[in-house]
């Protein structure tokens, strides 16, 4: 007769039909099951049958079994590059500007400032200042990079829940705008017109956004117009 003797700093024991303990049949410790303050990263252990949790071996394979299907790097990659449009690219942008209603092709007007001599005046620009013409562009249309086009789609975004008032569309101005040209503002002309002020020169880029996309709202029946201090 055999008894299993449960308990004791040794572990539990195997003893015989006499109480006397079996050398050398020592069992392990009884296995203890996960608590709740495991981190997601181990929830697997508490999977593991008692009998194969103190295997370095198994475990170890599970682990990795573990890491190299788990969802997480592509969860991250979702977030970064699709979901939060502050960090969105490609096609993460794409599918932002089809939610809020806009899209990546701008119309920008092309600049004619070209080298040219007197008898070309007053279209044409001294050295250092205009450049070699090369040629009539074949479109005027415009596929905006990334960042260009996560601006175009803020303010659009902004603009579908504005309200149309003053300091609305101010606050539009600021967000977007406020930190690369400055002081931005609208004024109101008081006689059915409005204007958007800017403290410095726009780009070719901001000026489309601005002018071209019609994202920036205007109140029925108001003529806006643009003005580059």
């Amino acid at each position: 007769m055999t008894t299993i003797l449960l308990g004791g700093q040794g572990g539990n024991q195997l003893l015989d039909q006499f109480g006397n303990p079996l050398l050398g049949d020592s069992l392990p410790p009884p296995y203890t099951p996960p608590t709740p303050t495991d981190t997601p990263l181990t929830w697997w252990k508490s999977t593991i049958l008692s009998q194969y949790a103190n295997s370095p071996t198994l475990t170890q394979l599970i682990a990795n079994l573990d890491a190299y299907v788990s969802p997480s790097a592509n969860f991250d990659a979702f977030y970064d590059q699709i979901w939060n449009v502050l960090s969105a690219v490609g096609y993460g942008l794409d599918v932002w500007g089809r939610i809020v209603g806009v899209g990546r092709v701008l119309t920008l007007p092309v600049t004619g400032d070209y080298l040219g001599w007197q008898e070309a005046l007053p279209n044409a620009y001294p050295w250092r200042v205009g450049f070699w013409f090369g040629g009539t562009e074949s479109t005027q249309n415009f596929s905006l990079a990334d960042e260009a086009f996560r601006i175009l789609i803020l303010a659009k975004g902004l603009a579908n829940i504005c309200d149309g008032s003053i300091p609305a569309i101010n606050q539009i101005l600021i967000n977007l705008f406020g930190q690369t040209f400055g002081n931005s503002y609208c004024t109101d002309g008081g006689n059915m017109t409005m204007e958007y002020v800017f403290s410095s020169a726009l780009d070719p880029i901001a000026f489309a956004i601005i002018t071209e996309s019609g994202v920036l709202p205007t109140p029925a029946g108001v003529l806006a117009t643009v003005v580059q201090l």
